[in-house]
């Protein structure tokens, strides 16, 4: 397998998993949210990533999220399972889960806390690789998992056979950079910001999206890609504009939380646009209220309106 063996690009969102106030799986909640997301124009969407909360939730109910997803989600948009764990056999498993689903493929980081070496992740990498059937995307995501994996690493990763995609999230610009000009041509490569040289980068053909966090602001995410495409660079970065503030508001530069956490952050949002995000579960906790206000303000700003959180 290679790039061309997948239509991933555009804007694939890891999605929230809605968890009701007793932390129980509520699917009913994550069908609707699921139709506000196709409605808002998503180019795809990813099951039980980080921001889906997968490290909290059982075998089953991540096999049961993503048989609903792969039920739920039209024949035409790419539905990719996160199918982190910390071995390969955890890994499989999973992935047998997305397979059962219908899935379009499963998105894998690194094994978390292990701190793996490069011969040990090539490893890693390789068992899943030879025993699933769905294309896979290496995710980097230093923060998450303790280790870097450095162009000529993702480079070698890009040769196993089912490896199509690399989300990276490094927080290395020259790193990625280096990455992007030197695999976009095997792998779907994820992660070019929504800045101006996100946008000249994507103009000539520099990358194929951004795998990002929630989608709070809707269409805006996916209408840069499409502004791209379309060649109408001036409102790619009208709408790039949009999603650099919240990225400054509530997230540093290697993606982690300024306050609460990520997942509470994106649930927030989307609940106070009236979105059925559910709440999170611990060992995550629901913001305060004066961080409440802080994610409220920044969607005024934006000229989102806002209702009372349930």
């Amino acid at each position: 397998m290679d790039r061309t063996d997948v239509n991933w690009r555009g804007y694939i969102p890891a999605i929230t998993t809605p968890f009701d106030a007793d932390g129980a799986l509520d699917l009913a909640a994550f069908e609707k949210q699921l139709g506000w997301l196709i409605e808002q124009g998503m180019h795809g969407i990813i099951l039980a990533g980080t921001t889906g909360e997968w490290f909290s939730m059982t075998p089953a109910e991540r096999a049961e999220l993503f048989a609903a997803g792969g039920k739920l989600a039209p024949a035409d948009l790419p539905v990719i399972g996160g199918c982190n764990g910390y071995t390969a056999q955890e890994v499989i498993s999973h992935a047998r889960a997305a397979e059962a689903a219908g899935l379009a493929g499963i998105l894998v980081t690194p094994p978390p806390y292990v701190v793996p070496n490069r011969r040990e992740l090539v490893q890693f990498y390789r068992d899943v690789s030879d025993a699933v059937d769905l294309p896979i995307c290496v995710y980097n995501w230093p923060r998450g998992c303790g280790v870097d994996m450095s162009p000529d690493l993702l480079a070698e990763l890009a040769e196993l056979d089912k490896v199509v995609a690399i989300k990276n999230s490094t927080g290395d610009f020259g790193a990625f950079l280096a990455g992007l000009y030197a695999l976009s041509d095997r792998v779907r490569y994820f992660g070019v910001p929504t800045s101006p040289l996100g946008a000249d980068l994507a103009s000539l053909g520099r990358g194929d999206g951004l795998m990002g966090s929630g989608a709070p602001l809707g269409a805006d995410h996916p209408g840069f890609w499409e502004a791209v495409w379309r060649g109408d660079r001036d409102r790619a970065v009208e709408l790039g504009a949009r999603d650099r503030v919240i990225m400054q508001r509530w997230f540093t530069p290697d993606y982690g939380a300024r306050f609460g956490n990520a997942q509470a952050i994106m649930k927030t949002a989307l609940r106070l646009q009236g979105v059925p995000a559910g709440y999170v579960r611990r060992p995550l906790l629901e913001l305060t209220a004066d961080e409440v206000a802080i994610v409220e303000a920044t969607l005024r700003e934006l000229g989102i309106e806002t209702r009372p959180l349930a």
